[in-house]
């Protein structure tokens, strides 16, 4: 896992537990809504830096 997943990772983790705790996301959907958010935060970080941003089909792996 390089840097950029790593900071992506820990940014979901941190919007998902907020978003959990206000009752935005139900533990029941989780995992899809942790996919999206994982997704979203990658594409932005990598736009930040600079890079091309993700494809529709280039879903990133998760890296958990």
């Amino acid at each position: 896992m390089d840097q950029m997943q790593k900071q992506a990772l820990q940014v979901t983790k941190e919007i998902v537990v907020k978003f959990i705790e206000t009752n935005r996301i139900s533990p029941t959907n989780f995992s899809e809504q942790f996919r999206e958010i994982y997704r979203s935060v990658l594409t932005t970080i990598r736009f930040e830096d600079g890079l091309e941003p993700l494809d529709g089909d280039d879903d990133p792996e998760l890296p958990i």
